[in-house]
């Protein structure tokens, strides 16, 4: 019997891609579907090259774009720094490899798109792209995540697949037009890129949970220890931009809650502002230690989409920041404003300069959170079974998708 391919961004040392390359393993085994994660070791020089032509390409205004070239610089950083910040650093890799190697059951190692696409003919009965930004404009370029290898004999899907931004380049579109009409199951993440796929293709197509919001906090715990990591009352901090002032809300409130801060220090790039604000800055922190961090926490402080996510599923009183402030049409807070709208909480989105007091007396409804994520998991499971049987219909039903969306 043929097993279902998964092409994911397992290999990324990011807590919420990690966790969510992982949660679409986890449905496929709950689905009972043989199943294994492509490796991507044997292509990665292929897109990478393919990305950096991308770059050079494009100019550097957008937000994406900006950010990715900040990546770049701390990674060249660190190749050339000695000491402690690089020991650090190769620390929370360890813990991310650790993570992968025990949870992750991978494919073999392909040499070649072509060696892939024959794969696919051989080996799998449907290929799965999900989830997270994988269709940004520099992955399209690559064209691994367009699935565009896929023989047209094989069921291809896209779940909770996200552009990461509201609107794509020209000829990121043209390229997006030719591999969106070859998928034949199609749910996104986001309200923007529905928009996306309807102005580009004509197909009305659902948005459906991430794939971490299928299994809840208790299927959660089968990653992670029971004990917490830190004992005693915390503000869990995860801020993966480049802003003080959210770390000076962070500050503010351990000012007048007593609770110590719990900080996740540099996570995409060196930021100055982490270095001065928290009392515990862990470093030797895998994905399941991320999931302990944020259930144990009294309060949570993110501009994360997953760390916001695992918060609601934890109770847990948070506050979410954008990461971005120029309202570009390349911003990626398009995700966040579609989970919290979905959850009903939009009023934890903050800009960092408001009056502590203010907050603390907000208060969360979570069991109409919970209530918001069952009904949309339950379409999610739905969708994502319809769509591996190959049943055609999985991208026509918007009324019942609109209904839940709009919950």
């Amino acid at each position: 019997m043929k097993k279902t391919a998964i092409v994911s961004c397992y290999f990324q040392p990011n807590y919420g891609s990690m966790l969510q390359a992982l949660a679409t393993q986890m449905a496929l085994d709950e689905l009972g579907y043989d199943n294994e994660t492509i490796c991507i070791d044997g292509l990665n020089r292929e897109i990478r090259s393919a990305k950096i032509r991308y770059f050079a390409r494009a100019s550097l205004t957008s937000d994406i774009l900006l950010s990715k070239a900040g990546m770049a610089m701390a990674r060249m950083r660190r190749k050339l720094s000695r000491g402690t910040y690089t020991q650090m650093m190769q620390a929370r890799l360890q813990a991310f490899s650790d993570f992968q190697t025990e949870h992750f059951r991978m494919s073999g190692c392909y040499g070649s798109r072509a060696e892939l696409t024959q794969a696919c003919d051989e080996k799998y009965s449907a290929v799965l792209v999900g989830s997270d930004q994988l269709w940004l404009p520099a992955n399209i370029a690559a064209d691994y995540y367009t699935l565009s290898f896929v023989p047209d004999s094989v069921n291809t899907i896209a779940y909770a697949t996200s552009f990461g931004q509201a609107q794509l380049p020209r000829a990121s579109e043209r390229a997006a037009m030719k591999f969106l009409s070859r998928i034949r199951h199609i749910g996104v993440r986001e309200k923007s890129g529905q928009k996306i796929v309807a102005r580009l293709t004509g197909r009305r197509v659902p948005i459906v949970a991430d794939p971490t919001l299928l299994f809840d906090g208790r299927e959660w715990m089968r990653v992670q220890q029971e004990a917490p990591l830190f004992e005693g009352k915390y503000i869990f901090c995860y801020f993966l931009g480049n802003n003080p002032l959210h770390r000076k809300f962070a500050s503010r409130l351990s000012a007048e809650t007593g609770c110590r801060i719990v900080a996740l220090q540099h996570v995409d790039e060196y930021v100055r502002s982490d270095e001065d604000y928290a009392d515990e800055t862990p470093w030797s922190v895998g994905p399941g230690d991320f999931l302990n961090l944020i259930r144990n926490a009294q309060w949570v402080l993110t501009d994360s989409y997953h760390c916001t996510a695992f918060s609601m599923q934890y109770e847990r009183k948070f506050f979410t920041f954008r990461r971005y402030h120029r309202k570009t049409k390349q911003s990626t807070n398009s995700r966040l404003d579609t989970l919290l709208a979905q959850c009903g909480v939009t009023e934890r989105l903050l800009s960092g300069e408001e009056e502590i007091s203010a907050c603390t007396g907000l208060e969360i409804d979570f069991a109409d959170v919970h209530s918001r994520i069952a009904r949309l998991r339950d379409y999610s499971w739905k969708y994502l079974t319809d769509a591996l049987e190959d049943r055609k219909e999985t991208d026509l039903k918007i009324n019942a998708v609109r209904a839940v969306n709009s919950n």
